[in-house]
């Protein structure tokens, strides 16, 4: 007998509705799975069998085979248990299929008949809202996280037992209802606040403009100047997740599964900070089943890069698309998959590497080349791809040990949620730019019109600190940041000055040329 189950395969992000086909024939006993099965699929026959028996149903002695379509499509995961388990029941005439119609099925089967999480439980909900489906019966751990996708019944299963009784009429599985919204309101909660820094007001400030408009940012300091603690700080200046933002990071970590147990949605920007030994499948994603990496990852938020030179050359190279486009594209023999990248890079290095060089009060002991050698680590188009570059000196005891009190993160993010309400307002129907750092040529033109004071003032820079076109459009959009902190209509004389400073890496010889004296 033929039976047909609705499940879903994950394809980057995105969920592909697949349909589990089971032929149960007379003949010797076998199981087969054809239509791109992957290991884990394949692997899946083996619980699904012991899941079977030991929940008290009868195990079918005929050739069973297993058919995912389309057969083009590769299938991974191992959330084809459930469905393949239900549609041999079906075909065993043990389950009834009438109650299948507009259902999806999607689960991992443990030995005893128990179901198990599976990644993606957000996509395939999407998945089946949108092709039409009623019903979506999935292992009751995600029930939660796909019941955000509303216009859709969402029914948590602790066991195969339940999911047969369900369809059988006799003891319903209840809705899981949730309101994402409702969770996206709840009160924000930081565990770090830039209260907590004793000085630095040139690093909070372009710290401010980063988080105003989504611009990238470098800092060049000595051991213990604070670099690490700026940036573990900077998503508490960030504005808050909208619902649309929230989805789509959620999507990201549920597909890698990285979504906390129990959690619904993600309700804060996420902050990412890998180890400098990374590789670049664990950077930018990919290996022989193709995740997102840590800049997927680190979409709708956060990037943190400490000691940037140290990451091996290749790996910083790979950012090159995803710092551009907002997007990562992962080709392979058999599918090409794109994963969302749009994040605020935020890195930190030492200016040498002993990592006193220019620090007035103690000597770099480096050897004669070994800074433009160690600064020559970071290619030149990768630097011209972040926008604020800044010098973050050692912070004195009298800042340290003074008894006054610091801004704290909540004063900052109301001026950083202003300035992105006018760039709300300023890109509203523009599809992809939502902060100024996402601005194309086209918006450029319109938006960051100088007057002819500021026009030469920028046109002298270009020539005296060589900028490239790209970097030249980047102190652009900075300006047009500061501005709009200032909320200022034009972009104005001191907006671009301010901007012009922050290309430390422009003004002399990316550091070294602040000669000997610099050396202690």
């Amino acid at each position: 007998m033929l039976a047909r189950v609705r499940s879903a395969t994950l394809v980057g992000i995105d969920a592909c509705l697949v349909d589990v086909e089971a032929d149960l024939a007379p003949g010797l006993p076998s199981f087969s799975t054809v239509g791109l099965p992957q290991s884990a699929v394949k692997e899946g026959r083996e619980r699904v069998m012991a899941a079977i028996t030991n929940a008290g149903y009868a195990s079918p002695l005929k050739r069973i085979t297993i058919n995912l379509a389309p057969a083009d499509l590769p299938k991974s995961g191992s959330g084809f248990d459930l469905p393949i388990a239900v549609a041999i029941l079906v075909g065993s005439d043990q389950v009834r299929e009438d109650r299948l119609d507009g259902t999806l099925l999607i689960g991992e089967l443990g030995l005893e008949g128990a179901l198990r999480p599976v990644r993606g439980a957000l996509s395939v909900a999407l998945a089946a809202r949108a092709a039409g489906l009623g019903t979506l019966i999935l292992p009751a751990a995600n029930a939660a996280e796909a019941a955000v996708v509303g216009e859709l019944a969402v029914l948590g299963a602790t066991h195969l037992m339940d999911v047969v009784a369900h369809l059988a009429g006799e003891r319903d599985l209840a809705p899981v209802a949730a309101d994402p919204a409702a969770l996206l309101a709840g009160d924000r909660v930081e565990t770090v606040d830039f209260a907590d820094v004793r000085g630095q007001p040139a690093a909070k400030r372009a710290l401010e403009v980063a988080a105003a408009g989504g611009h990238n940012l470098l800092l060049i300091g000595p051991p213990g100047s604070g670099k690490t603690m700026l940036a573990r700080r900077l998503p508490t200046i960030l504005p808050a997740l909208a619902l649309e933002e929230s989805l789509e990071c959620t999507r990201i970590h549920s597909v890698a599964g990285l979504l906390p147990p129990g959690r619904a949605i993600l309700t804060t920007r996420p902050f990412r900070a890998p180890h400098h030994t990374v590789s670049d499948a664990g950077l930018i994603g990919g290996g022989s089943n193709p995740r997102p990496g840590e800049v997927s990852l680190a979409h709708g938020g956060v990037l943190f890069l400490d000691e940037l030179p140290e990451f091996r050359r290749n790996v910083l190279e790979g950012m090159r698309q995803p710092l551009e486009d907002g997007v990562v594209t992962l080709s392979r023999a058999a599918i090409s998959l794109t994963y969302p990248a749009r994040f605020t890079l935020t890195a930190a290095m030492n200016p040498c590497p002993c990592g006193h060089f220019g620090d007035s009060t103690r000597p770099c002991r480096c050897e004669p080349g070994a800074v433009e050698r160690y600064l020559g680590r970071v290619s030149g188009p990768l630097l011209d791809r972040i926008d604020l570059q800044l010098r973050v000196p050692a912070v004195s005891a009298a800042a340290l040990s003074g008894e006054g009190s610091e801004e704290p993160s909540a004063a900052i993010r109301g001026r950083v949620e202003a300035a992105r309400e006018r760039q709300r307002a300023r890109f509203r129907g523009l599809p992809g730019v939502h902060a100024n750092a996402h601005m194309g040529p086209r918006e450029l033109r319109a938006h960051c019109r100088l007057e002819p004071a500021g026009e030469e003032l920028l046109r002298a820079a270009l020539a005296r600190l060589g900028l490239s076109a790209r970097a030249y459009h980047r102190v652009l959009k900075v300006a047009r940041t500061i501005a709009d902190l200032a909320g200022a209509d034009r972009v104005g004389i001191p907006h671009v000055s301010e901007a012009i400073q922050y290309r430390t890496l422009d003004r002399g010889t990316r550091l070294a040329g602040q000669g000997p004296a610099a050396r202690g």
